[in-house]
């Protein structure tokens, strides 16, 4: 666990000040010495008296005793060594209150000089929160000022936002572009080989040919429509209207003839967003519990209901192989499968987990999957809750 230090404005005052104080003393002292130096130069020598102005007056009377004080030169260097002493401790006052004023000033000087960078830490922590990986690329910190070391980064950061966000837009419409290409195709090669294939009157193995022929043009057809709802699903939702998770869940389910028992557990679930893509995320969850499943005795179970934090919850269940507790996280990449047991059901497209990912992050929730003790998995999506229509 790495321990937060000092910040760098905490250690450039620090810095300020030890280097103010530093100074200071330096000069206390050479004043002191200075000072030291000039009253043993201006103090004559012990038992001379330094010649006084001659008054332009009558002349005074002489004193009938001119014998020195004998203790005047203990006098003279005592009050000498107040002197010094004096300076010391005034100094070193002054030097206090005025190091503690450059502290204080350093500080500001310091948040002054790191808030370019300060702003430059909360554009990128902005964008690193956002749901999704492209989302905030658009945003710019455009500083302005003299051109400078700071200057100089915060255009280079935003020159690299730039070619992310070029980046990922021509991701999304080359994926867009390629399904709705592929999709032409597709759907003319489906329909020559039921055209020119009879079921009836064609050989066995003609029939058992276009029946594999229409099994993997299907495949291949989901393959792209799962491409084509990930790309639009990756984007931030342009209209938002009332749903209820529940009236969804119920509507996906109520048309399905498995061979799983359905348990279903569908309290008000209110949130915003396209119904749609809430749609599809709910039928790929209750479609990867299907799929992957018990042959016998397997169930699945949905279940809405409010959330903690002013969130919903849509939380789908199911029997199946033991999934490993390393493999869960890997299970919402695209095309990505588990290996052993899973392997044996109808092969899927490999989307399903990544568009309900996707779906979630678009709405603003989050999607996480548990291992059950005894095989299976529990998916639970949390989205934003609803309070009126």
């Amino acid at each position: 666990m790495n321990r937060r230090g000092l910040t760098i404005r905490a250690r450039l005052t620090l810095v300020y000040g030890a280097l103010f104080l530093l100074a200071g003393a330096v000069l206390l002292v050479v004043t002191y010495f200075l000072a030291s130096a000039k009253l043993v130069d201006d103090q004559p020598p012990l038992g001379v008296d330094r010649p006084a102005a001659r008054p332009s007056g009558p002349k005074p009377e002489r004193p009938l005793s001119s014998a020195p004080d004998p203790d005047l030169p203990g006098m003279v260097r005592e009050t000498r060594q107040d002197a010094l002493t004096e300076v010391l401790s005034q100094g070193g006052i002054a030097l206090a209150l005025v190091g503690m004023v450059a502290v204080g000033a350093g500080w500001l000087v310091a948040g002054r000089v790191l808030r370019p960078l300060q702003r430059i830490t909360d554009t990128a922590r902005r964008i690193a929160d956002a749901p999704t990986a492209d989302r905030g690329l658009g945003e710019r910190i455009a500083l302005s000022g003299p051109r400078d070391e700071v200057t100089e980064l915060a255009d280079t950061f935003d020159h690299m936002l730039a070619r992310l966000d070029s980046s990922f837009a021509g991701q999304r419409r080359f994926i867009a572009n390629a399904s709705h290409e592929l999709r032409t195709p597709l759907t003319l090669s489906r329909t020559l080989v039921e055209v020119a294939v009879d079921p009836d009157s064609s050989a066995p193995e003609i029939r058992e040919l276009r029946t594999a022929l229409l099994a993997i043009n299907t495949r291949h057809e989901r393959l792209i429509d799962g491409l084509l709802l990930l790309a639009r699903s990756e984007r931030e939702l342009a209209r938002r209207s009332y749903v209820d998770l529940a009236d969804i869940a119920e509507h996906v389910l109520s048309g399905r003839q498995d061979a799983v028992t359905m348990r279903t557990d569908l309290s008000e679930a209110p949130t915003t967003g396209d119904a749609m893509l809430l749609e599809q995320l709910v039928h790929n969850l209750v479609d990867n519990g299907v799929k992957y499943n018990r042959p016998v005795q397997g169930w699945v179970e949905v279940v809405t209901a409010p959330g903690p934090a002013a969130t919903v919850l849509l939380r789908v269940s199911n029997t199946g192989p033991p999934v490993p507790e390393h493999e869960v996280p890997r299970l919402f990449e695209p095309f990505h499968r588990v290996d052993g047991d899973r392997l044996a059901v109808p092969a899927g497209t490999g989307l399903g987990l990544s568009i309900v990912r996707a779906v979630a992050l678009a709405h603003g929730g989050t999607v996480r999957a548990e291992p059950r003790p005894d095989g299976g998995l529990v998916v639970t999506v949390a989205l934003p809750a609803c309070d009126a229509r």
